[in-house]
């Protein structure tokens, strides 16, 4: 059974992301991985700066982050789209993730990963653009990225009063994004 790590880059209460992606992780689950939902904002952490790092070394949270980035097979992501891209907050906590403790290989918390993404927004296009740049970033750092991925467009009208996606067709596209990634997990760890 794949084991894979839920989260949005947003930290916005009520966010559009952590909404989906909540719904990924159930498709998911219903494929029999083993899904935990994280939110980043328990995950706080400074802008990275390497002479910080050596200074001080990672920070607590950034270790934790990383850590639970390492013991899982699989991500489920859901981003933000500021200006065609990922947002600081996203990129800082998966830099942070990248850098090499003393007993670990290199990138060791994406090598060998796979990764299912998506992004909502308000708008039209849904957060189309900032897959783009979210898959090459994951894919250069070593995560198989899965084809099926989605954007949400005119997210706002599909979520009801409690802030959870009330739209079948919405919810379908999703739990199958996160059925799918399960899948390909199990698949990449069978070899």
């Amino acid at each position: 059974m794949p084991s894979i790590l839920a989260f949005a880059g947003s930290t916005r209460r009520q966010s559009f992301n952590q909404a989906i992606v909540n719904v990924a992780a159930q498709g998911a689950r219903e494929a029999g991985a083993e899904v935990t939902v994280i939110n980043l904002a328990d995950y706080a952490m400074p802008l990275f700066n390497e002479d910080e790092e050596t200074e001080l070394g990672i920070p607590e949270r950034a270790q934790a982050f990383k850590e639970l980035l390492i013991r899982h097979d699989g991500f489920l992501i859901a981003s933000p789209e500021y200006n065609s891209s990922y947002p600081a907050l996203l990129k800082n906590a998966l830099d942070w993730a990248s850098r090499k403790g003393e007993t670990e290989q290199v990138m060791q918390a994406y090598r060998g990963k796979v990764a299912g993404i998506m992004a909502a927004s308000s708008g039209g296009l849904g957060g189309l653009r900032v897959l783009v740049t979210l898959r090459m970033l994951l894919e250069n750092m070593g995560v198989l990225v899965h084809p099926n991925q989605k954007a949400i467009a005119k997210v706002h009208s599909l979520i009801g009063d409690d802030g959870q996606i009330n739209d079948e067709k919405t919810l379908t596209q999703l739990k199958k994004l996160g059925a799918d990634t399960a899948q390909l997990c199990a698949q990449v760890n069978s070899k």
